[in-house]
């Protein structure tokens, strides 16, 4: 039976159904071999040649399908379609040649397909071909450039930014669009404007909004009505005069549907209306293909087969009428030139089958499924047509004018199916209209403005009529007397803060990373710690502005969008055979290794000073008092200075030690900054940022005092306890956080029980005169730690004596059961110290932050085991091995040097071994 190899076990049973008993389909479970992670991986000097090794937990499934093809002698290579896949397979093909399991005769093929469905994979199986040697070529100069990257530039930030943890080919590049987002938002200096608005009524009733565009005779700009004393007198012009329709202008207009999914528009979509991010939506993606459920979904491309076309098209008939099928279908095409291209779009594989008769249990799957199939059946439909409307009102001087407009769906064509999210969304945009007639009088109507006003009186803003003593510069709205008239006080808003959605979209816009990268360079960011999600918003930690504000410096031209993107399509150029990547590399290596090592000669003083004037209008901003932003306010004597730690920047008082005073780069005031609370019994007692996070302090330190009581602010996985965060902190909860670890008292059998806050929680403790060591004891509740009494706190320590439970070794309860490993061996979701985890062996696996225990499915357990395996190199103890058969001649014991395993290996190979074991095929 030929061999088929994919890169899944979930991807292999689906296709294992459609070729049946005559093939025999194993996974590789990714990629097999990696560059090994240490200096000299890649060799500049000698060609750039690579030098790759196979991972210790690849090398059973490398076995496994050695082990096959002694059986038959034909090998296909069905992985991905995409650059990735291209390499699996080129890498298994050569593992396997070095290990002499392919040899002159075997017939090696690569087929490809786009849906895991039964006539995809058999019409593949009719058209194989040779490895694509461009496309290999493509990864290859890929995974080089990434590792030159990130093997040199790396160790300089280690060396010059204590706390930076690596930088990287993309990643730096995507950072700093974060970081320099923030700063645009920093800098933002918000200007005050006002708008007017009238609520008018037809003469049939009919109340509709309009919005002042003429006052005096003249066409109002944005910032016009630059105070509330200007609006006032706007709002009594309107007020004043007697209003008519000048005119009604009706324009029809159609709204086409957007193009079917390609991996960032998918991303994009399943951030804006799920919060979901890139890499929870691409896991989610992967399931459903490997299911059969959709196509593949890394993609670049938005063409769509001509049969999924037609089916498509059948499918809408069906559902919703003929009358919403166009006369001809819609064909949608890119500009993109990369070899990704040819993919199709992501779509369903069957178009009659929606998420409901999916029946997928799995939240994410689902969502997604359906997003999937409605964004599909709308590209392929009707346009919307629409009627918008604008009516131009006028007062009978001519010296105010309004405006009304909205727009009537007369036909909702795709809308009945889909419509894309928006960044970006105006509260005009879907306003409806009554009839109104050109000539007919406009009325000041009463209700919904008053309405709003009403509102915002009981919202606390300051509000005040055209009745009023006196204006007040500081109102959020003025009403005319009569309640029809309303002028509220706006901002300019700064540029918001990039979500997954907002930052994908932007780097495809600069042509920086490719669809299979977006997830993965995201992630690694927040991995790093340069990046915090909140609220589904980026936000760029200190450690993340130092290394951006690093590189902007001392490498700009490595971190620039153009250079980062023409890059890119160079690689485009190596995959589509138009440049030889080797070439590529010479070119690339040449200048970047001369900065490196000119910045390796730089010391640390150096890069802070540059860093410093760099950050400097962000770090020391004017002080509204006039004073030198520069001067501690701590000490009032020393002079700030931007610093570097283990855990990021910071900013600190030169007088060091004699003045402690730090804060966040992120200004005065920032989350973190030291803070007095006040004095108690002649302390003063200090709010401050440590290595591992805030603390409360009794005191500074003193020669006599080094090391003054304090208490770190109290956390439960991650998060602060409800009412303890550092904003929430007053003298009274740093005073009660001081006094840990409490003494609740003195136990029966001697020694004190002491209740205190530790890695894992509230507990007590104590250990009797008799015991070598204390017994700990986990509280349930936070306030616990403060108000436990001595008779609850015998009980729990006698309980936990006469059962261990959970001790340290004690076995863990699992929480789930999910099934057995491939490999052997049952997997189950367990609660950790860390939160839940999937366990298999000895490999625990912690669950995504977005996971919950009873969600994980065996599928995902088993990616997140072969995800820590792969970070581990291995380490880990499989199924129980079988003993090698005795042989007549010595095993040669194992040595760890390369050259001695070879000359042992070559010994073994002119003995007549009964059978060869799987350590001696391994290479």
């Amino acid at each position: 039976m030929p061999v088929v190899v994919v890169e899944s076990p979930a991807k292999a049973k689906t296709i294992n159904k459609y070729l049946g008993s005559d093939y025999t389909v194993l996974a590789s479970y990714g990629h097999v071999r990696d560059l090994p992670p240490k200096d000299g991986s890649v060799d500049p000097d000698h060609d750039f040649d690579m030098k790759w090794e196979i991972a210790n937990d690849s090398r059973k499934h490398v076995a496994a399908i050695a082990e096959a093809l002694k059986t038959d002698n034909a090998l296909i290579l069905a992985t991905d379609p995409d650059r990735e896949g291209e390499a699996i397979s080129w890498h298994l093909r050569e593992a396997l040649t070095k290990r002499r399991s392919i040899k002159k005769d075997t017939d090696v093929s690569r087929v490809t397909f786009n849906a895991i469905t039964k006539t995809a994979v058999t019409e593949a199986m009719q058209n194989p071909r040779e490895i694509d040697a461009p496309l290999v070529e493509a990864y290859l100069a890929r995974r080089a450039l990434d590792y030159l990257v990130g093997f040199n530039l790396s160790p300089v930030l280690w060396r010059k930014l204590p706390g930076a943890r690596s930088a990287g080919r993309v990643q730096s590049v995507c950072l700093r669009l974060i970081v320099e987002r923030e700063m645009e938002i920093e800098a933002f200096d918000p200007r005050e404007y006002w708008q007017v608005k009238a609520l008018l009524s037809t003469p049939r009733g009919q109340e509709y909004e309009a919005r002042l565009t003429v006052l005096g005779g003249k066409k109002l700009d944005r910032f016009d009505l630059e105070n509330a004393t200007q609006a006032e007198l706007a709002v009594q012009a309107v007020a004043s005069r007697k209003l008519k329709i000048a005119s009604v202008e009706a324009k029809p207009s159609t709204r086409n549907p957007s193009a079917p999914f390609m991996t960032s528009t998918l991303q994009q979509e399943a951030s804006r209306k799920f919060g979901m991010g890139a890499r929870v939506c691409m896991n989610a993606a992967q399931r459903l293909y490997e299911a059969g459920h959709i196509t593949y979904m890394r993609t670049d491309g938005i063409d769509m087969a001509p049969e999924a076309v037609g089916a498509c098209r059948d499918a809408i008939a069906d559902r919703y009428g003929k009358e919403y099928v166009p006369g001809s279908p819609r064909i949608y095409k890119n500009k993109a030139k990369n070899a990704q291209e040819a993919h199709e779009c992501i779509r369903p594989t069957d178009m009659t089958k929606d998420a409901a008769s999916l029946k997928l249990r799995e939240d994410d799957q689902r969502k997604l499924y359906d997003l999937i199939w409605k964004r599909t059946l709308a590209c392929q439909m009707e346009a919307a047509r629409l009627e918008r409307t604008t009516v131009e009102i006028a007062s009978e001087d001519q010296q105010v004018g309004l405006r009304a407009t909205g727009q009537v769906i007369t036909f909702d064509g795709f809308l009945k199916v889909y419509e894309e999210g928006r960044d970006d969304v105006s509260d005009d945009d879907d306003k409806r209209l009554p009839q109104i007639m050109e000539g007919e009088p406009a009325a000041f109507a009463m209700s919904t403005l008053q309405a709003q006003f009403d509102k915002a009186s009981d919202k606390g803003d300051d509000v005040v009529d055209s009745g009023s003593a006196g204006m007040q510069a500081s109102s959020a709205a003025v009403l005319a007397e009569n309640g029809a008239v309303l002028a509220t006080q706006s901002h300019t808003q700064p540029p918001p803060r990039y979500t997954e959605a907002t930052l994908v979209k932007k780097m495809e816009e600069l042509g920086i990373g490719r669809p299979s990268t977006y997830a993965s360079v995201i992630g690694t960011i927040q991995d790093r710690e340069y990046v915090r999600k909140e609220q589904n918003r980026l936000i760029p930690e200190d450690k993340g502005r130092i290394v951006t504000i690093f590189l902007l410096n001392f490498f700009r031209k490595y971190v620039g969008y153009e250079f980062t993107a023409e890059l890119e399509n160079e690689l485009d150029e190596v995959s589509a055979g138009e440049m030889d990547y080797k070439a590529l590399l010479g070119k690339f290596w040449r200048d970047f290794s001369a900065a490196i090592a000119e910045t390796s000669e730089l010391r640390i003083a150096e890069v802070l000073d540059v860093l410093d004037d760099a950050l400097a209008p962000q770090l020391y901003p004017p002080r509204e008092d006039g004073s030198d932003p520069r001067i501690c306010p701590k000490c009032g004597q020393g002079r700030l200075h931007l610093k570097t730690s283990r855990t990021g920047g910071f900013v600190g008082c030169g007088n060091y030690p004699e003045c402690t005073y730090t804060r966040p780069i992120a200004g005065e005031g920032a989350d973190g900054e030291e803070r007095l609370l006040g004095h108690d019994d002649g302390d003063e007692i200090w709010l401050k940022a440590g290595r591992f996070g805030p603390y409360v302090q009794r005191g500074e330190p003193t020669p006599e005092n080094k090391k003054p009581p304090r208490a770190s602010l109290p956390k439960a996985r991650g998060q602060y306890m409800p009412g303890w965060s550092p904003d929430d902190m007053t003298l009274e909860k740093a005073l009660t956080l001081l006094t840990l670890p409490r003494v609740v008292g003195m136990h029966p059998d001697g020694g004190e029980i002491k209740s205190n806050l530790g890695r894992f929680g509230p507990y007590i403790m104590h250990q009797a005169p008799d015991e070598e060591k204390p017994v700990y004891v986990n509280l349930k509740e936070f306030q616990e730690v403060f108000e436990i009494g001595m008779n609850h706190a015998v009980e729990l320590l006698a309980e936990k004596r006469a059962n261990p439970g959970r001790g340290r070794g004690a076995a863990a309860k699992a929480l789930k059961q999910l099934g057995d490993h491939p490999d052997g061996g049952k997997i189950a979701v367990y609660e950790g110290r860390y939160g839940p985890y999937v366990k298999w062996e000895k490999v625990n696996a912690t669950l995504p932050k977005d996971s919950e225990p009873e969600d994980v499915t065996l599928e995902q357990a088993l990616e997140l085991i072969a995800e820590k395996q792969a970070k581990k190199g291995g380490k880990k103890t499989a199924a129980k091995k079988t003993p090698a058969k005795k042989t007549t001649a010595k095993k040669a014991p194992a040595k760890k040097t390369a050259a001695k395993k070879t000359t042992t290996r070559k010994a073994a190979a002119k003995k007549p071994a009964a059978k060869t074991t799987k350590a001696s095929d391994d290479e």
